[in-house]
């Protein structure tokens, strides 16, 4: 009897990897003569990274010294859920980032649904916030992991676990 082969779908982000992209940034901005006497920062507070900046103009630039070293490091932007600049303190403006972790129900429902429509013979459980494929055949399984690249679902997907 052929056993049933599997992989784990998950969506996870390295907070190392962050936060080693987080004190780059922060060295940049202490550097950067754009920034010399500004208020600019960057904080990692769990899983949100907080911007603060003297105006939106700097706030932009600051997200793009973030993104930049987050890309450098292997992080995808995917991971990363932008809130709305608010005014804060001392003539400041400050943004929450929230770093997205795990495949949520509506997220994993739509996988499920776009493995049922493929007609490949694998089989998807929702295990909270990951999802387990399996199916006899290692090639449907290929093919599974070949269709969710190609499809957009807006978070970033890794395959671990492949048995």
């Amino acid at each position: 009897m052929a056993k049933d082969s599997s992989f784990d779908l998950v969506s996870k982000v390295d907070i190392p990897e962050v936060t080693n992209a987080i004190l780059q940034a922060q060295k940049e901005l202490a550097q950067r003569f754009d920034f010399k006497n500004s208020k600019s920062s960057i904080k990692l507070e769990g899983e949100t990274i907080i911007l603060v900046s003297d105006d939106d103009f700097k706030l932009t630039n600051v997200i793009d010294i973030l993104e930049g070293k987050l890309v450098k490091r292997g992080v995808s932007l995917r991971a990363l859920e932008y809130g709305k600049s608010q005014a804060a303190a001392g003539d400041t403006v400050r943004q929450e980032v929230k770093l997205v972790q795990g495949i949520a129900q509506e997220k994993s429902k739509l996988i499920n649904k776009v493995l049922k429509d493929s007609k490949l013979k694998v089989v998807s459980s929702i295990q909270g916030e990951e999802i387990r494929i399996s199916g006899k055949n290692k090639d449907d399984l290929q093919a599974a992991i070949a269709l969710l690249r190609k499809e957009d679902f807006g978070i970033e997907l890794q395959f671990i676990n492949f048995r």
